[in-house]
């Protein structure tokens, strides 16, 4: 059998964010993140952000599944899955706990230089979100996040010091996780942190028409241009300090099909796809499409870009690019159909496919759909920065959860990567979103898991937070061990 399914030097490993999984949010000076104050919640129940800590509710972030003092355990136990890379983030607000500090917090320096050691003592590279949905929230207070060009400059200083201090132990960096999700409704709280337009919850079913009012679509557009500029400084800032950086973007990148071949349907999808190569021309390629006059008028929305950022987009593209992949969308105008609701509602039902407990489009197909679409746009290096099944896990008499489902997911999905390398895509890595039980960014809760890795906790932070195997573990092992042939296996 041949070993070398996936190109040589694969890197294959697991996705975590700080704030899903550290916990430890108020511990050795750290500041708290926007993201730190947002409730509990479910797929029907929406998560509410406070504006300050209310003793009397339940936030996830307090406690993540405490990957702060477990994390040594942790990356062991990524490792005895043989992982060749560990993408994680830093918390912005555990080095500057307000954002913009004089000086960085060094307990907060030395907890991620010690985690990066640690991979690095297991043979794991690291590969680093700067930001991962995290503003610190006294940015948004102070200065309503990122509509302030000061948050540019803010974020440019927190970049430096990850770029001197690191130097050496991370090589991969990515300036803005999903960096799209700050155009929608949503993005108020999970990018821009923009309280002015008043965003109180994440509700994955519903999106109000206040929301997207061209008033509150004009904020988060402009955000969202002040998060290209930094990044685009970011990128030239970090191959400065290290030439050997490579340093990408990452555009959460579902797959969006039309819903018949109607002339409308086809349009609409293609204007849903329009949402990831807004952001990808702009960090790709360094400028704004040809179609951003329209889609942005569409939508109410008045961008004024200065000549100064445009040579800054220019100078500061990224080297390659990095997405999210989990499920599909439909899109139907011509007809009343029903809709999917699952994470952030993704159009019209597709009747071709079955779909998850909450409510996710089983789709491997569209993964190789969505690559050739990105590879063939772009012609850059491309890297699966996120991709999983969250599912109830039911731990059996035996102690085990026996997770066949997470394995087909796993094993359908690496299928439909190596045909897209086959295609001629450049895909030089893959890591699963939460190798590990963490906290669902979407509903906050914990028995929506991913892991491979088991972690005793419940919804309202009950449990041991004992680690245990989950069969997934034991089959990535042999996924990895293989380099991806072990899944051609029953096709011999």
């Amino acid at each position: 059998m041949n070993k070398n399914v996936f190109p040589k030097g694969f890197l294959w490993g697991g996705a975590t964010s700080a704030y899903q999984c550290e916990g430890a949010w108020n511990k050795d000076g750290k500041g708290f993140a926007i993201t730190d104050l947002l409730t509990t919640g479910t797929r029907r129940n929406p998560r509410k952000l406070t504006l300050e800590v209310d003793q009397n509710t339940y936030y996830p972030a307090k406690i993540g599944i405490d990957h702060y003092h477990h994390y040594k355990e942790d990356i062991k136990l990524f490792s005895e899955m043989g992982f060749k890379v560990y993408r994680m983030s830093v918390s912005w607000a555990r080095i500057f706990p307000n954002g913009d500090d004089e000086v960085p917090n060094q307990k907060g320096l030395d907890f991620y230089r010690n985690v990066f050691e640690e991979c690095h003592k297991y043979g794991i590279e690291p590969l680093v979100s700067i930001m991962h949905h995290d503003t610190p929230m006294a940015l948004a207070l102070k200065q309503d996040g990122w509509l302030s060009r000061k948050t540019i400059d803010a974020y440019v200083k927190y970049a430096k010091v990850l770029f001197e201090e690191y130097k050496g132990l991370v090589h991969y960096w990515i300036t803005f996780n999903e960096i799209n999700m700050t155009m929608n409704y949503f993005g108020d709280v999970y990018g821009g942190a923009i309280l002015s337009n008043g965003t109180r919850m994440i509700d994955i079913n519903h999106v109000s028409d206040d929301a997207m009012s061209s008033e509150k679509q004009n904020k988060r557009f402009a955000a969202l241009h002040n998060q290209f500029v930094a990044s685009a400084l970011a990128v030239k800032l970090g191959h400065k300090i290290d030439s050997s950086n490579n340093i990408g973007c990452m555009i959460a990148s579902d797959a969006h099909y039309p819903y018949s071949c109607n002339p409308q349907n086809i349009l609409a999808a293609q204007n849903s796809m329009r949402k990831l190569w807004y952001c990808g021309d702009v960090q790709v390629r360094g400028e704004y499409s040809y179609f951003t006059r329209r889609f942005l008028e569409e939508k109410g929305v008045t961008l004024v870009v200065s000549e100064e950022d445009k040579k800054i987009l220019k100078e500061g593209t990224v080297d390659f690019y990095s997405f999210s992949y989990y499920t599909s969308g439909t899109d139907c105008v011509d007809q009343e159909v029903d809709t999917d609701s699952g994470n952030f509602n993704l159009g019209a039902a597709n009747p071709y496919l079955k779909k998850s407990e909450w409510g996710w489009a089983f789709d491997p197909d569209g993964l190789r759909w969505v690559l050739n679409e990105i590879y063939g746009r772009y012609h850059i290096p491309l890297f699966i920065a996120e991709n999983g099944l969250g599912a109830i896990d039911e731990v059996s008499p035996d102690g085990i959860v026996h997770d066949d489902y997470r394995i087909h997911y796993l094993k359908e999905h690496t299928k439909a990567m190596k045909q897209a390398i086959d295609d001629g895509v450049e895909l030089f890595g893959y890591t699963w979103w939460g190798p590990i039980d963490l906290v669902s960014a979407s509903t906050g809760e914990m028995k929506k898991r991913y892991g491979f890795i088991y972690v005793d906790l419940d919804n309202e932070g009950h449990g041991t937070l004992e680690r245990k195997p989950k069969d997934s573990f034991y089959y990535y092992k042999k996924l990895i061990d293989t380099n991806g042939a072990c899944v051609f296996e029953d096709e011999e």
